[in-house]
């Protein structure tokens, strides 16, 4: 392929114009500009089944070529798809394209007065200060049928992004796969390749070293491609410098690695201080309060048998005892669930009958295991989890029937809240206020799991929570990976 021939396509692509190659002999449309396309309303692939004596059905052959012999403008009145037809003027002239001679046939309402060679030095000129003002590299580049490659067209943006002339990789074009990092190589051959054979658009983005400037860029390369004759493949594209945006990715995904890391030791560090104040009120206030109840049964039972405002004073007092420990109890198993000592799914079993009593709302709870080996910090993110997806069931989706289901699976642990409620709104989502959901997302996170949200058959909100297990030697549950989900029975926890 000539220069002059890949400048061509260029301007098919690039120009304003109504661009046409026509067979010499027969007059048929080889190829047209994407504007041509356009203006007559036709798809590239139907424009090119038609002759000229369609698409300008009241011009003569003897005039055609009279004019293309005089290289002078020809009016002409070209049909649309639909049948409208409009008033142009041909600029003709014989070219060489891919190796055979066509007829270049150009229709613009400027070309009026003007010859062919006039009308595409315009439209040349027109392109040259696209391409001069474009940031990066327009190219051309071919991939032949025989696995050769080569880079037809390469604009002055060739220096200043590869460090490398263009004329250097004209006379090599395997020099640019070289200037590719090693490990980013695979990538660049395999969309390569996938666009060659589906013919679909090419964006690739990855390092190549500079010699020049002894230096690692990023770079973005897109470009679409068309089969030529033979079987080879041609891209026409725009390769950029991304380096800078791509440090400034590289450095907020780093952030929010290290973000993640904070927010899942900050929730660690909570749970810990959550259970050593617990146990500090269990043991310190409750026994203290627990002391003091014995001592008052003693004190009332020294009192005088005949009923009198002693009496009444220390049933008072007695009482407020009871509803003190009561608090304490409260506030600890608020804090963190002593029923967590006994395994998630004991925890999580009394959590969902719990759910039932104080909200009010059915809530059943079914798992494949009746014990589950979790790191205590595991089952407590988990446990949080659960907790809070059925406070904002219990606060905002005015459901009756919730249902939470705990699987184990050879590879994975799954937690599934679904509720018969009105659903989550994708608004609801998105709200600045969402800390409930956020935080949920987070401690999934932190887990190494993944949290989903999606709207239940039949209404209601269905929150999916799924974190890998380590592999072990332990048999998987009965009926394997696939069994069917029972209800657990563990004995009802009371505080203590």
């Amino acid at each position: 392929m000539t220069p002059a021939s890949s400048c061509l396509d260029i301007l098919l692509a690039a120009s304003q114009a109504e661009i046409y190659l026509l067979d010499p002999a027969s007059l048929h449309i080889v190829q047209a500009s994407a504007t041509a396309c356009r203006n007559n309303r036709y798809e590239a692939a139907a424009l090119r089944q038609l002759t000229l004596a369609a698409l300008a059905p009241q011009l003569a052959r003897a005039a055609f070529e009279a004019a293309l012999a005089r290289r002078q403008p020809l009016a002409a009145r070209l049909r649309r798809a639909d049948g409208s037809e409009y008033a142009a003027q041909l600029c003709l002239q014989t070219v060489q394209h891919e190796g055979q001679e066509l007829i270049l046939a150009m229709a613009e309402d400027q070309c009026a007065g003007c010859t062919a060679d006039d009308a595409l030095r315009q439209v040349q000129s027109r392109f040259d200060a696209i391409v001069t003002h474009t940031p990066g590299l327009v190219y051309q580049f071919v991939l032949a049928a025989d696995g050769s490659v080569a880079f037809p067209y390469l604009s002055d943006g060739c220096q200043a992004l590869l460090g490398l002339p263009a004329a250097a990789l004209h006379a090599a074009p395997q020099r640019f796969l070289e200037l590719i990092l090693e490990e980013d190589r695979d990538s660049y051959q395999d969309a390569m390749h996938a666009s060659a054979s589906s013919l679909w658009s090419w964006n690739w983005e990855g390092r190549i070293w500079v010699d020049a400037w002894k230096d690692v860029k990023w770079i973005n390369l897109r470009s679409t491609p068309r089969l030529l004759p033979g079987g080879g493949v041609q891209w026409e594209g725009i390769m950029t410098n991304i380096t800078e945006s791509k440090l400034e990715q590289l450095e907020v995904r780093q952030s929010r690695a290290r973000l993640a890391e904070l927010t899942a030791h900050i929730e660690k560090v909570k749970e810990q201080e959550r259970t050593r104040i617990a146990r500090e009120i269990h043991d310190d206030l409750g026994g203290n309060l627990t002391a003091i109840k014995m001592a008052l049964a003693m004190l009332a039972a020294r009192l005088p048998e005949a009923p009198g405002p002693l009496h009444e004073k220390a049933a008072y007092v007695d009482s407020l005892v009871d509803r003190t420990i009561d608090a304490v109890h409260r506030i600890t198993l608020d804090l963190r669930p002593s029923i967590l000592d006994f395994g998630l799914v004991a925890a999580l079993d009394w959590q969902a009958r719990d759910f039932t009593t104080q909200a009010g709302i059915a809530c059943s709870f079914h798992s494949n295991v009746k014990e589950l080996e979790l790191d205590p910090d595991q089952a407590a993110a988990l446990f949080r989890i659960g907790q809070e997806a059925l406070t904002n069931i219990a606060k905002h989706a005015n459901a009756s029937q919730v249902s939470v289901k705990l699987t184990r699976t050879r590879h994975q642990i799954s937690l599934k809240i679904s509720d018969d409620g009105d659903g989550i709104r994708q608004a609801d989502r998105s709200k600045p206020q969402s800390f409930g959901l956020r935080g949920m997302a987070e401690r999934a996170n932190a887990l190494g799991g993944t949290l989903t949200l999606s709207h239940a058959p039949g209404g209601g909100t269905v929150v999916a929570i799924k974190i890998k297990r380590e592999m072990d030697d332990a048999a998987p549950p009965a009926g394997g990976s696939g069994a069917t989900i029972a209800t657990v029975a563990v004995p009802k926890y009371q505080a203590s």
